[in-house]
């Protein structure tokens, strides 16, 4: 007698209780119940009656392809009587003619209830597509309401929120305006991309008459009031701190992130006395170069309170533009470039702005500093005259592109006088005899000689400055007290507007405390027939911001004796708008950067390269001197 649980023809075990793969319960008493009656027998209440042709697994014949749901080894062959007296069909075995694998597919018991098809269900599954379904209808109207809300979220959300915010109406004159990419406050709204116009910034704020009585748009503006920011590189999607020696005006101090953030509502720049990078003073510059740009007109308007007191000397805390072709403190960068404004081909594009064979003009040799040369500078690297396929940055090699400066604020000190001013300035390439712009009252008008007066300084071999200093109110001094007040803050603004269809309507205006301050027109640097040169032009370049604070001889004598450290420039807030035509970028098709920047970007990432021709690349040919 076999043991039990042993086949008694072959002496295998029986697998009538096995589970397979597929099959996770034995069959339930409805479902044996279900199959074929040819090859079972049942009593009225769905129990297997006992018969002869009764059946158990065994692994004796192959498996035939439509038995998979059973493993790899068992099939249904006759054999012993199941448990209780049931038996399996004989019919469910591989090859069987009974349809067995079919029936088993019939199976309730194997499926889940979500599964488990009614005969209506079956029948619906072979119907043609009906027009009429109210489940079809259903899903479409689903599918439909899910398109709507993404639509309404990435797509009209954004047109509500400027209508709300008073955005739309020079939102339109900024390509790309409030699509992302552009910020204010230099953190991550809800959203998840930058906006232009920070939103504690006042409704009162986003639109102004500027002082040539156009009505100009709030287009950037950041409050500063979001405690501890940081401008490290990639911090902010639009200030970037620097950390360098500002070596080309021969500063005390290392520039460093650490030196810069946010605090009490406020940007703050701490410069301190300690140990760095082999100087004894840390303070700190931001940037917004090829980040953050203006095109053909801005007005800037900053309010910020200035370090020390109005008698002490040495402080230099200043914000100024510059063109995004030049990277201030990469002197590799603005080699060649600075302080040109210049579209003119004659020899004011030349080195040191004189004839090739350097024997004139005349006032060009001799009217510099203590009668001798009046320029140092190298020449103008993509002029007006650049040859047909040399290197240049566009939009064609006969347009002269440049890093001019404009400088809204560099505070100083009237030692005499202990009143704070500051300079503000044009700066320009090439120069006029004796550094002499035309300071006719028609080309540099100022509002009220009291307060402004012409710069004693007008430039040097390196520059020629077209500039006025403005007086302060004392009250804006960190440690001066006036009144009982100290540290408080005034605002300073600087309207830049270049026409480039007609260069004869640009102008630029300075501003303190809400009064205009001077106003330059292109007259003032119209040509200059000692030196022999053309216009020099209101700057055309895409122009981004620059904060520091320094200290160098080279500006102000340093007081080094009664300074006091650590001392904080604050600003506490900047505004920026634009009219007419004027669109933010850095990369305006009209005044390309991006290309360029891109070819060479050893110069912009490097402080260390001083000049262009360290980089081992060959000055662009001039047609004045060079064979095209």
């Amino acid at each position: 007698m076999p043991q039990f649980g042993s086949s008694p023809v072959q002496n295998e075990p029986l697998l009538g209780n096995a589970q397979g793969p597929g099959m996770s319960q034995r069959l339930s008493e409805s479902s044996l119940a279900s199959y074929d009656t040819h090859h079972t027998m049942s009593n009225p209440n769905g129990r297997m009656a006992n018969s002869s042709s009764t059946h158990s697994f065994s692994s004796a014949t192959p498996l035939g392809p439509g038995n998979q749901r059973f493993g790899p080894t068992a099939t249904m062959h006759p054999s012993t009587p199941g448990k209780e007296g049931r038996a399996i069909p004989g019919g469910l075995a591989a090859g069987a003619g009974g349809g067995g694998a079919a029936a088993m597919m019939d199976d309730d018991d194997l499926d889940d209830a979500l599964h488990t098809f009614t005969a209506k269900d079956k029948k619906d599954l072979s119907s043609p597509f009906d027009i009429t379904s109210a489940r079809g209808w259903a899903n479409a109207l689903m599918l439909a309401t899910l398109a709507a809300a993404i639509i309404t979220l990435f797509g009209a959300y954004p047109i509500i929120s400027a209508f709300q915010n008073g955005q739309l109406g020079f939102g339109s004159n900024t390509p790309g305006y409030n699509l992302g990419g552009i910020n204010s406050t230099g953190q991550y709204p809800e959203i998840g991309v930058p906006r232009l116009l920070d939103p504690e910034t006042p409704q009162s704020a986003y639109t102004k008459v500027g002082y040539d009585n156009e009505n100009w748009n709030l287009v950037y503006s950041d409050e500063f009031n979001t405690p501890g920011r940081t401008f490290y590189p990639g911090d902010d999607p639009f200030w970037e701190a620097m950390d360098i020696h500002y070596w080309p005006t021969g500063d005390f101090e290392w520039l460093d992130p650490s030196a810069v953030t946010t605090k009490d509502g406020h940007l703050v720049i701490t410069m301190t006395q300690e140990p760095i990078n082999d100087l004894n003073f840390k303070s700190g510059m931001i940037q917004s170069w090829n980040k953050l740009c203006f095109n053909r007109n801005a007005h800037w308007e900053v309010s910020v309170s200035l370090p020390g007191t109005s008698g002490i000397g040495g402080f230099w805390p200043a914000f100024w533009t510059m063109g995004n072709l030049g990277r201030a403190g990469y002197g590799g960068t603005t080699d060649g470039l600075w302080p040109y404004s210049y579209d003119t081909c004659d020899i004011g594009t030349l080195p040191n702005q004189t004839y090739p064979n350097m024997t004139g003009p005349v006032a060009t040799l001799t009217t510099g500093d203590n009668q001798g040369p009046l320029s140092f500078l190298p020449g103008q690297r993509y002029s007006a005259c650049t040859c047909p396929g040399e290197d240049h940055p566009g939009p064609s090699n006969n347009v002269g592109r440049a890093a001019p400066e404009i400088d809204l604020i560099e505070a100083q000190i009237i030692i005499d006088l202990a009143v704070g001013e500051v300079s503000q300035s044009n700066q320009i390439a090439p120069y006029d005899a004796f550094y002499q712009y035309n300071n006719a009252s028609i080309y540099c008008d100022i509002a009220d000689l009291g307060i402004s007066k012409f710069n004693s300084y007008k430039g040097g071999i390196y520059q020629e400055a077209v500039s006025v200093l403005t007086q302060v109110p004392s009250r804006i001094y960190r440690d001066q007290v006036v009144g009982g007040r100290r540290g408080e803050f005034a605002s300073f603004e600087l309207e830049w507007y270049a026409d480039f269809k007609n260069r004869k309507n640009g102008h630029i205006t300075w501003a303190v405390d809400g009064k205009r301050a001077w106003t330059m027109y292109p007259g003032a640097i119209a040509a200059n027939p000692l030196t022999e040169i053309g216009d020099r032009i209101i700057a055309e370049e895409p122009m981004y911001m620059i904060f520091n604070y320094h200290m160098s001889n080279n500006f102000q004598a340093v007081n080094f004796a009664q300074l006091t450290w650590p001392n904080e420039y604050r600003v506490d807030y900047i505004r920026v708008y634009q009219r007419g035509d004027g669109t933010i970028g850095c990369d305006p098709s009209d005044r390309p950067t991006k290309d360029f920047i891109n070819r060479h970007l050893d110069i912009y990432n490097n402080a260390n390269i001083s000049q262009f021709s360290q980089t081992g690349l060959v000055w662009p040919k001039n047609r004045l001197v060079d064979t095209c």
